[in-house]
């Protein structure tokens, strides 16, 4: 068997549900295998903390600090219980690549800044293997939006001879175009954020699933054209966005007390799709590649094929990456990179001055 080098993946987005772990080789031509996964759900108390941080209704220093040592421990978790699954020695793995849990993302202030939580020196302690981390704050040094970091992992998955987008729903939903002339890529706004923050407080439900709330709602067009009338959907790449935005907060500007509750859950599926796919027909690319837990909302999905008929939309199984984990995988692949001394950071998607390695060594003990 040919020997492969290998890293493990971490991501929490910002949905802020669960750890994706993944387990990745690659080859002697620097492909990427993904070997063994393992999710790890964050607990509700963890959740809550998240989110109120993430909104401003949580402001205590300590309460940041707290927090990155309670995720670092859960990153431990998932690493050891990845590598348990695997069978698989922590001494045959390079690093971790560690994302950490966003609780800020403010790129386009004068002060640019984000800040993601998940204490990586503790991480490297207590798995006894390298971590890199810190990855978006580089990029956003070198005047960068930090974000998004996955297309240039995406590139290396497909022929760039013919036109491709990865579109991933997260909390976050984001796309990269990869076609002869370059990659490109940012987030379309809001993916699955709302809907899971719409039906948290109506239903006491973590998430939708499958969109069948939402399918007993009816989508209500004044709404959704206030909504897409924000900035953010008619801004120009580069851009990037979070949860700190588009949130709760940003729902009650919509005076939303007026409508059935199901019908505005209808509805910000309708934004979510609307927003996405508005970006995509302006690429006039066909195939698209699905991943994030937006993939599991039916509903949504089926909003997708329906607004752009002509595209072939599918799961990014299809290229050997299950769609849970494409970002995990992803991180991974950075890990990689920072090792290697290669660039990952990519001026034409995040807009920074110029290419960097990004991600920060913390050794192993």
């Amino acid at each position: 068997m040919t020997q492969q080098r290998l890293f493990i993946g971490l991501m929490s987005g910002t949905s802020g549900d669960a750890i994706d772990a993944a387990l990745v080789g690659f080859d002697t031509a620097g492909q990427p295998h993904l070997l063994t996964a393992h999710q790890v759900a964050l607990p509700t108390a963890i959740q809550s903390r998240i989110f109120d941080l993430q909104s401003g209704l949580e402001t205590h220093i300590e309460r940041v600090c707290e927090l990155d040592v309670d995720m670092a421990d859960l990153y431990t978790q998932a690493v050891n219980e990845l590598l348990t699954r695997a069978g698989t020695d922590k001494a045959s793995i390079e690093a971790v690549g560690n994302h950490g849990q966003t609780l800020l993302h403010y790129p386009n202030v004068e002060r640019a800044f984000t800040l993601q939580v998940g204490d990586n020196h503790r991480l490297a302690e207590r798995t006894g293997i390298a971590v890199v981390g810190d990855f978006r704050r580089r990029d956003v040094a070198a005047g960068g939006q930090g974000a998004p970091l996955v297309p240039a992992f995406q590139k290396t998955l497909v022929n760039r001879s013919e036109s491709t987008v990865f579109l991933n729903i997260g909390g976050i939903a984001n796309i990269s175009i990869i076609t002869a002339a370059g990659v490109t890529g940012f987030d379309t706004g809001p993916g699955n954020t709302l809907l899971d923050a719409w039906i948290r407080q109506h239903r006491k439900m973590p998430f939708d699933q499958g969109g069948v709330w939402a399918a007993a709602g009816q989508a209500l067009e004044p709404l959704i054209s206030d909504m897409l009338a924000d900035p953010y959907f008619s801004q120009k790449a580069p851009k990037s966005t979070g949860q700190d935005y588009f949130n709760l907060a940003w729902l009650e500007r919509f005076e939303l007390n007026a409508y059935r509750a199901e019908d505005v859950q209808r509805s910000l599926l309708e934004l979510t799709a609307r927003s996405i796919a508005s970006e995509i027909i302006t690429t006039g690319c066909q195939t698209i590649y699905l991943s994030g837990g937006g993939y599991h909302n039916t509903l949504l999905v089926q909003r997708l094929k329906d607004l752009m008929p002509q595209a072939n939309l599918r799961s990014s199984d299809a290229l050997g990456v299950d769609p849970d984990f494409m970002e995990a995988m992803a991180f991974a692949w950075l890990a990689k990179q920072c090792l290697d001394g290669k660039h990952s950071g990519l001026p034409e998607v995040t807009g920074a001055v110029s290419p960097s390695i990004l991600g920060v060594v913390f050794p192993k003990p």
